[in-house]
């Protein structure tokens, strides 16, 4: 049958090359004639005689010297079958073998049709919708009659749905009907109950020229339910059948037909379609596609015409019994990714480097060949570990993830969840995760989909083994027992993926995180700048979308402002941001009435930094504590002030900018009251660290060893997530509860502290500790000194001069005439002598702030100093231990 109507034993004509042997696509001319008859084609070469319209232009008519129409004589639908002659001048349907075929006519028709052909389909008119002839389901096309429509080849029926047409030879489909199939229908919401539908002739080039298919992802099961393939079909072999039947159709995303192979009828639903223009499929066929990529720019629409060099791709139906076997240059038979998956609507933001970690260790092997990856020899990955601070985005992007790959619905499980208060029953759950994926290896072997299981709060699942104690029960070693044999016991699964998330890596069992099982550990760690802007880019997205969104937000700035805040702080930032845009709206004197310019509300720059002042991040900067040990800010009474501030300055820009010393931890010491700890925090301030922690003997109240090894372990932690932190020991002394008498002290905690403070912090991390101690002696007996790489010493106040300046700074007095006769009282108190003057800042201050309530405050203040000089020791000793 000549164009689009294939030949059966004699055959019909086709798509081919023209009588010269040139290429019709490259001249520009209609690709739609006959081949050879070693084709299985029309014996005799069709082409264009003079006059011959190309496809899309004039019509398919053309004179050709013994040529008819599109065809010179080939053979017809059957052998012997009589050929749909047009009529005069028109460009009929092959005959039979031995019939005479159309007349051409000289000159072109009408598209699809010829010229003055008296028979033409029913333009926009009604046509009833009957079944097609049991013998044609397997065309897959839409039977129509040879009379009516001609040479028509594409129909659109219904404005939406093309079919490619074929006349019907057996004379059942009268003028007027159009015979679908039950899948045709199907796909179309058809009904052969008498439904009538608008159908025209389809002209794909009317858009353009990308019209034909560079690739096509067809997804097939058997008609039949439940039954299953014997073997594995070849992917290869089956790519060439479907396109030998089914070469010049137009095929459309999510259209359903019937397709043999190998004497099985099977159901093709088409997935995805990438139309391209056809150059470009030249091109491709020059050079061996890569897999998974088919190295051309797809067009926006959804239909194309399949030819020879379309890259086909066959995937399995979940259930559907088809069973795949792929080539060893295409892809798997069941793509790991959706077709239509994009990266950049996976919304996470700030995530891209951890991402990009992601595939590469667990998605990249399952994109290749099969036969490509069991010739290397190895085992897809088959768990993974999610880590790092909470709100950075961990179960967020598992979720994504499980969204991003084309297989089962995840299953999602709190790691609490699995236990159970039956024995045994923690145990049961843990193998029902898995007894999908077991049941579908062992029907489907290497063509099962993937298996998600994400195990959120791990930790609280899979604790280290005998970590309980001696009176713990068992029941959380066996949970993790059955996890490690699902894994990677003596039945292997290849078919599943398991992705747990936690924020304790540190007490997860080891046997798990081996490869094998958990191999490939991702830290989720803080956003850096770039992240959140990227994050606050989404969180804002509707914002701008619906323009709520002043024009006056940088979220550059913001992003700049919110150092150390993670993806769901930031959240929390922009929420409250909203909170003071809503209070603008709202009525004067009520709180629930809404003002009359609601419809005008903005989301002002001011609203976010507001927001600022309310959400602090977790692994942010203790203002609050820092700030109550610097009440009365830092007082310049001596040169060795500045010199203190100057080598902590000196200390932070060295963990800053050097490669050599991430670690740098320096002692503060010198007598009580002298300062030390308000030095140490105006260093910490200032230096515009992201994370700063100040842990003091107050915060430990209360806590045993055990509570107060746990906290120390958990501040350096948090410490090590930040890129730059600064810690603050207070009174390392009393924190590891040093005592004169006895002398008693702890010695697990001090210990501990050790440990932490000679602890290089990971990769990209740099930490400064500044610590504090009133007895340097007892450091040095219990070999602590070591622990520090720099000391500075905070010696009291021991000149008048010095005692003038924070007087004076104070205002404790109202004339200077009474802090010359406040300070001749000091003189001759005998304070002015060398060595007779010892007094710490803070004890100074108190003395001060009591002298402004007496009648006579330098009187007050002279009597007070002299009397605690007279009781004052000196327990800050430093000679040389050396």
């Amino acid at each position: 049958m000549a164009g689009f109507l294939r030949g059966g034993s004699s055959g019909g004509a086709g798509y081919g090359r023209v009588a010269d042997g040139s290429d019709p696509y490259r001249d520009g001319r209609n690709p739609y004639t006959s081949s050879s008859a070693s084709s299985g084609r029309a014996a005799a070469p069709s082409g264009y005689g003079a006059g011959g319209a190309g496809y899309g232009g004039a019509g398919f008519a053309g004179a050709g010297a013994g040529g008819a129409g599109r065809t010179a004589g080939g053979a017809g639908f059957r052998a012997g079958g009589a050929g749909f002659a047009g009529s005069a001048g028109g460009a009929g349907f092959s005959g039979g073998a031995g019939g005479a075929g159309g007349a051409g006519g000289a000159g072109g028709g009408a598209p699809y049709a010829s010229e003055k052909s008296s028979a033409r389909p029913r333009m926009g008119g009604g046509h009833l919708v009957v079944k097609c002839p049991e013998q044609l389901i397997l065309s897959n096309c839409l039977i129509v009659n040879g009379q009516e429509w001609g040479s028509t080849q594409y129909v659109l029926v219904e404005g939406m749905y093309v079919f490619t047409a074929q006349a019907d030879p057996t004379g059942a489909i009268q003028p007027g009907t159009l015979g679908t199939a039950k899948l045709q229908r199907q796909w179309a919401g058809l009904s052969a109950q008498g439904q009538s539908v608008e159908a025209v002739p389809y002209d794909p080039f009317a858009f353009g020229n990308s019209v034909y298919l560079g690739s096509i992802d067809i997804e097939v099961a058997f008609i039949r339910k439940g039954e299953v393939a014997a073997q594995a079909y070849d992917t290869a072999e089956m790519a060439k059948v479907f396109a030998r039947a089914f070469e010049n159709h137009i095929f459309t995303t999510g259209q359903l037909l019937v397709f043999e192979f190998k004497g099985m009828n099977l159901i093709a639903t088409i997935r995805g379609v990438e139309v391209v223009e056809l150059h470009e499929i030249q091109q491709r066929s020059q050079s061996a596609p890569q897999a998974g990529h088919t190295g051309s720019h797809p067009s926006r629409s959804d239909r194309g015409i399949l030819i020879a060099q379309t890259q086909i791709n066959f995937s399995a139906t979940p259930d559907g019994g088809v069973k795949l076997k792929a080539s060893g240059n295409r892809p798997p038979p069941n793509a790991i990714l959706q077709p239509n998956f994009k990266f950049e609507d996976m919304g996470v933001g700030g995530l891209d480097k951890e991402f990009a970690n992601i595939f590469r260790r667990a998605f990249a092997s399952r994109i290749f060949p099969p036969a490509l990856v069991e010739k290397l020899g190895i085992q897809h990955v088959k768990g993974m570990v999610l880590y790092g601070p909470p709100g950075t985005g961990k179960t967020l992007l598992a979720r994504q993830i499980g969204k991003m790959l084309n297989a089962r619905e995840p299953k999602i499980v709190n790691g609490p969840e699995v236990f159970n208060k039956y024995v045994g029953g923690s145990e049961e759950n843990v193998r029902k995760l898995f007894a999908d994926a077991e049941k579908e290896q062992k029907d489907k072997g290497d063509e099962s989909q993937l298996h998600i299981i994400i195990l959120d709060e791990l930790d609280a699942m899979v604790r280290q083994r005998g970590s309980g104690g001696a009176g713990a029960t068992s029941a959380g070693d066996n949970v993790v027992n059955t996890l490690l044999a699902k894994l990677d016991g003596v039945e292997q699964l290849n078919n599943i993926l398991v992705i747990g998330m936690t924020n304790r890596l540190d007490m997860i069992d080891e046997a798990l995180l081996r490869p094998g099982r958990l191999e490939v550990h991702v830290e989720v760690s803080l956003p850096d700048e770039f992240g959140r802007r990227q994050i606050l880019n989404i969180h804002t997205s509707k914002m701008r979308t619906n323009g709520v969104m002043d024009g006056d937000v940088n979220i550059d700035e913001l992003a700049a402002l919110t150092k150390n805040f993670s993806g769901a702080e930031i959240a929390g930032l922009i929420k409250s941001a909203t909170s003071f845009a809503f209070n603008r709206h709202v009525k004067v004197g009520t709180m629930a009435g809404i003002s009359n310019d609601v419809e005008d509300m903005k989301v002002m720059h001011q609203d976010f930094l507001n927001a600022l002042e309310e959400v602090k991040p977790a692994f942010g900067v203790a203002e609050e504590e820092l700030s109550q040990v610097v009440q009365n800010g830092i007082m310049h009474f001596a040169p060795h002030i500045d010199v203190i501030l100057r080598d902590g300055h000196l200390r932070v820009e060295q963990v800053r900018t050097s490669q050599r010393t991430p670690l740098v931890t320096v002692l503060l010491h010198g007598p009580p009251g002298s300062g030390k700890t308000a030095l140490a925090a105006t260093i910490a301030i200032a230096s515009d660290y992201p994370f700063i922690k100040l842990i003091s003997p107050e915060s430990m109240i209360g806590m045993g060893d055990a509570q107060k090894i746990n906290y120390l372990n958990k501040v350096f932690n948090d410490a090590y997530k930040s890129p730059l932190s600064i810690v603050v020991i207070d009174n390392i002394e009393k924190i590891v509860e040093w005592v004169r008498i006895g002398p008693r002290f702890s010695n697990s905690v001090l210990q501990a502290l050790a440990v932490l403070l000679g602890k290089r912090p990971p990769k990209d991390k740099r930490l400064l500790v500044l610590a504090t101690t009133s007895n340097r002696r007892m450091l040095h007996e219990m070999e602590m000194l070591n622990a520090f790489i720099a000391e500075i010493r905070v010696p009291n106040i021991t000149s008048l001069r010095s005692v003038d300046h924070v007087v004076r700074q104070m205002q404790l007095f109202e004339h200077d005439g009474e802090a010359q006769r406040c300070q001749q009282l000091l003189a001759q108190a005998g304070l002015g002598e060398e060595g007779k003057l010892n007094i710490g800042i803070k004890k100074l201050l108190s003395e001060i702030e009591m002298a402004r309530l007496d009648n006579d405050p330098a009187d007050r203040l002279a009597s007070s100093l002299s009397s605690v000089q007279s009781t004052a020791i000196d327990v800050d000793i430093d000679v040389d231990l050396n």
